[in-house]
C-alpha cells in the first residue's frame, strides 16, 4: 500500500474556496466509491495549513488522478497558497481505524 502526505498553506482569503473544492472531491468519491483508495484532508484551526493523506491499494492505480472534482482542486491550486504543496511518501508503521 503506497501513502503519500500533502502538506500546503493557502492565502487567507482562498480557504473557504479551497475547503469547497475539497468538499466537491469527497462528494464526488461518496458518488463514485472508487476502489483502492482511503483519502482524508485536514483544515487547521486557522484555516490555513491544509493536510491529505492518500493510501492507495496499488501504487499504479490513484483513483483521484481520474476523478473530475480532484482535476479542478489541484488545477489552481498554486495560486491559491502562500506555502505550496509538498508530498512526501511515508510508511505506515500503525493504524487505528483509518
Amino acid at each position: 500500500m503506497k501513502t503519500v502526505i500533502v502538506r500546503y498553506t493557502v492565502k487567507p482569503d482562498k480557504s473557504e474556496e479551497n475547503q469547497g473544492l475539497i468538499k466537491k472531491v469527497f462528494e464526488q468519491l461518496a458518488h463514485e466509491n472508487p476502489n483502492g483508495l482511503k483519502y482524508m484532508s485536514t483544515v487547521s484551526e486557522d484555516g490555513l495549513n491544509f493536510t491529505h493523506i492518500a493510501m492507495l491499494e496499488n501504487a499504479d492505480d490513484n483513483p483521484l488522478g481520474r476523478t473530475e472534482a480532484f482535476k479542478v482542486f489541484t488545477a489552481e491550486i498554486k495560486e491559491r497558497c502562500q506555502v505550496p504543496p509538498q508530498a512526501i511518501n511515508v510508511e505506515v508503521v500503525g493504524s487505528y481505524g483509518f
